[in-house]
């Protein structure tokens, strides 16, 4: 049975999605064992499963990296969906913006922080890679950290003050080394 996925990207996107001479298209569908038909002048791209492929979560992964890359990652950075463990969420910010440019750049800003701050502060802390392109703010990691990230984005969407949020961020850090240092630690005798 062949499996098919659907994926638009903005035109812009789509030669990055492509690469110089086709090298991050071919890379995906080699990783994946899919093949990916890409139409540049819509931005439409199908991704199906081949006789080769081995993984029932191959169209998926690609379908996921090539999401990534629509929503302006890098072809590099969005290589990490192709690991079983990592995820891709996408936060439409218009939701919370309506369709005002001025509001929608006040919230991009606040999450992107002064000279990027924000961001690197909220990458360094929870692993997860951030993209903001357009209305939207993606992201790529684990599960629970892609969790606390988008709260912290959440949190700054709302207006929180930027001191919350790094606290929030620095408290979610401290809970994960807590709790994995415990897991670690021998059990006491009795």
């Amino acid at each position: 049975m062949i499996n098919k996925e659907f994926v638009k990207v903005p035109r812009e996107r789509i030669a990055v999605v492509i690469g110089r001479r086709g090298e991050v298209k071919r890379y995906i569908e080699k990783e994946t064992k899919t093949k990916i038909t890409v139409d540049s002048k819509t931005g439409e791209i199908i991704i199906e499963s081949t006789p080769k492929t081995e993984d029932p979560l191959a169209v998926w992964k690609a379908r996921d990296v090539i999401l990534a890359i629509g929503r302006g990652f890098s072809p590099e950075r969005a290589k990490r969906l192709l690991k079983d463990d990592q995820l891709i969420e996408i936060i439409d910010i218009s939701q919370f913006t309506g369709r005002s440019k001025n509001s929608l750049r006040r919230v991009k800003g606040r999450i992107i922080g002064e000279h990027g701050k924000t961001r690197k502060i909220i990458e360094e802390i929870t692993g997860v890679s951030l993209s903001i392109y357009g209305r939207t703010v993606t992201l790529i990691g684990d599960y629970e950290w892609v969790r606390i990230a988008k709260k912290a984005i959440l949190m700054l969407i709302e207006g929180a003050p930027h001191g919350t949020v790094y606290k929030f961020l620095s408290r979610k850090k401290r809970e994960y080394k807590r709790e994995k240092f415990s897991i670690l630690k021998p059990a006491e005798a009795p």
